[in-house]
């Protein structure tokens, strides 16, 4: 079914939309949720709290595109769970647990300030992976979007380890100085 068509359904609230989004991209979300948090129970839970979260923006969202809106959607839940596990592991983690169960229901603190600083940061990068080189781009992503590791994208895309840590090295490197350009600091 065409996207258009899966968001079309949840905006009349036809459940069928989540059936759909599940076929379409269920695999997408799962590799996503997996290459972060490395266990298969935490991973389907995150998919279906995508499902969730997906059901509750649309309306009065309307993705311009449903794959990279579902893929982050389920990147930020998946971090999120990630960080709530490991900061419970190491004896701590209580007030990061109240503040997520809190999140959805108290207005976001962030100050304009930080907003726009996200918003200046996310252009600058689009705009650096557009002057890289498609291969570079490609390893770029896969590595900090995707979590895959460093062997998954050596595999894939057929070539050494070492090369494909070069090529990371070299990109941040590059992303370094772009931003150093650009006047941003982080």
């Amino acid at each position: 079914m065409e996207d258009e068509k899966i968001i079309e359904l949840y905006w009349q609230r036809d459940e069928e939309a989540l059936r759909q989004t599940n076929l379409k991209y269920g695999s997408f979300c799962y590799y996503i949720a997996h290459n972060i948090l490395k266990d298969d129970e935490d991973s389907k839970e995150c998919v279906n709290d995508t499902w969730f979260k997906t059901w509750m923006v649309i309306p009065p969202k309307r993705p311009e595109f449903f794959q990279a809106f579902l893929g982050k959607i389920t990147r930020n839940l998946s971090l999120d769970r990630y960080r709530k596990s490991h900061a419970s592991k190491r004896g701590g983690g209580s007030v990061d647990v109240i503040y997520e169960e809190l999140k959805e229901c108290i207005a976001d603190h962030t100050s304009e300030e930080a907003r726009t600083d996200t918003i200046v940061i996310t252009d600058a990068l689009g705009r650096f992976l557009r002057e890289i080189s498609k291969d570079a781009r490609i390893i770029f992503v896969r590595r900090y979007w995707y979590a895959d590791s460093v062997a998954q994208i050596a595999k894939y895309y057929g070539m050494s380890e070492s090369k494909v840590k070069s090529s990371l090295m070299r990109s941040r490197n590059k992303l370094q100085a772009f931003l150093e350009k650009e006047g941003i600091t982080v």
